[in-house]
């Protein structure tokens, strides 16, 4: 009967959802500025470890987050030349089926997600004004497509200067576009397994102190209550993220 009832009751709970829409539209959610869950990190983590403490977490929070946003980089890099890939793909089509260069660049824009759709909104616009959309292109600024938009742009101005078929040197900077982005996915997922050990092995020194503290050793006590537990945090946390630092650089690759 307890547990009938307990069911019930979960069914009937509340949502915190609804319960947020009938709010008032300013009170609706409480943002906290970033700032201050900064200073509270730093008020809570110098109480509990230390100047080194202190130090230590700073140099392990910058390197995670940079390995992070540079991961997090690759990714958006990848998807940005695939997309620009596929929307080759519909430049080339239509150009093969009498499609002018800048109604085919339009049309495959539509279908492309951003920042390759840009790409090929631009050199759209160039070419139905009989501008130079070699020029163009090299003056785009998309960070994310920087080596792919420059080797387009050489494609465009191999067609221009040398008569050659514009759909044929697009094919060939897509199939280079294709083969680039395969290499990088193949790497990233052989990569998995090396990139799972120096994870585990960067979690071994916390195990380690647990397993201590566990043990009646007291690590934490002389990490944080000594002045030469203070110094060894620091130097062990520079160590800890120089390796992750370094674990990133050779097992990460960029399409």
């Amino acid at each position: 009967m307890s547990l009938l009832l307990l069911a019930t009751a979960l069914l009937v709970w509340p949502q915190l959802k609804p319960l947020r829409r009938l709010r008032p539209r300013t009170k609706r959610e409480v943002v906290v500025p970033p700032y201050i869950w900064l200073a509270s990190a730093v008020v809570v983590t110098y109480l509990a470890a230390g100047v080194g403490g202190l130090i230590a977490g700073a140099v392990l929070t910058t390197v995670i987050y940079r390995i992070l946003k540079h991961g997090k980089r690759n990714k958006a890099l990848r998807a940005a030349t695939e997309a620009l890939s596929n929307g080759l793909g519909g430049v080339i089509d239509e150009l093969r089926a009498g499609a002018h260069p800048a109604a085919a660049a339009e049309g495959a824009a539509q279908d492309t997600p951003a920042p390759a759709a840009e790409v090929l909104k631009a050199a759209a616009a160039t070419a139905r004004l009989g501008g130079d959309v070699e020029r163009t292109l090299r003056e785009l600024r998309q960070p994310l497509l920087r080596s792919a938009v420059d080797q387009l742009a050489r494609a465009w101005r191999v067609s221009a200067k040398h008569g050659v078929a514009l759909a044929d040197v697009l094919d060939a900077t897509r199939r280079d576009l294709d083969q680039r982005a395969a290499f990088a996915r193949q790497v990233h997922a052989r990569m998995a397994g090396p990139r799972a050990s120096a994870a585990v092995l960067a979690g071994l020194p916390v195990f380690g102190v647990l397993l201590g503290e566990l043990s009646g050793a007291r690590p934490l006590h002389v990490l944080v209550g000594t002045t030469a537990g203070q110094v060894l945090l620091v130097l062990g946390a520079v160590f800890l993220a120089g390796g992750l630092w370094w674990t990133k650089r050779i097992t990460g690759v960029e399409p």
